[in-house]
């Protein structure tokens, strides 16, 4: 029987299908997992939890979501832009109160949420490379927990990659490589690779419930 994954994030997991250069993680997840899983990918650039949702955005893909459908969550990078105050949602506060609406939507119609922490940029500060999304990746945890959700830390394995592959190798992930500017969004090389750690973070979640 096919399993189906639905994505609800932003524009480090959206298709690019006419970008020949820049990619999101979202469109390389498919090639990532057994041949029953279809990946149904939602996310779009700019979103924050919350204007994904005000947008009808999380009502659109639960009328096409079906009982145990799973729906991948990854927001944060426009939650904490407060410079955009129509994106802008408090780790602590509502941002939390927004991931419960994904969780309690989905499972509204017997779907799976699973929750995902954002992303690592490529971010140096002494030789470290950077969590920029703490206290986001703080909440999401605590939520995790709360509610009982599966959660891949996607933030702690990508900073765990850059850290293993070396800053020059990092370095071509992203679109800065082609650019010089952007730090923050991926070659499709880059945007594979990351897709692999969200493979294999659901295929372990996958491992421990059964």
């Amino acid at each position: 029987m096919p399993i189906n994954i639905f994505l609800a994030g932003d524009s480090t997991v959206q298709t690019y299908k006419k970008d020949e250069l820049q990619g999101g993680w979202g469109e390389f997840l498919e090639n990532h997992l057994p041949n029953e899983i279809n990946v149904f990918n939602n996310a779009i650039g700019g979103r924050s939890s919350k204007t994904f949702i005000e947008e009808g955005r999380l009502d659109y893909m639960l009328k096409n979501m079906s009982k145990n459908d799973y729906l991948f969550i990854q927001m944060g990078h426009n939650d904490a832009t407060k410079n955009r105050p129509e994106r802008y949602t408090d780790p602590m506060t509502t941002y939390k109160d927004y991931i419960l609406k994904y969780i309690d939507s989905a499972r509204h119609i017997s779907a799976i949420p699973i929750l995902i922490t954002p992303v690592a940029r490529l971010n140096v500060e002494d030789g470290n490379y950077k969590n920029d999304f703490s206290e986001y990746c703080q909440a999401l945890r605590e939520v995790a927990v709360e509610k009982d959700v599966p959660l891949i830390d996607l933030m702690s394995e990508s900073l765990l990659f850059y850290e293993t592959i070396g800053y020059e190798a990092t370095f071509q992930l992203f679109m800065a490589s082609i650019n010089h500017t952007d730090f923050t969004h991926f070659t499709k090389k880059g945007a594979n690779e990351i897709a692999k750690i969200v493979a294999k973070g659901f295929q372990q979640l996958i491992k421990e419930c059964n």
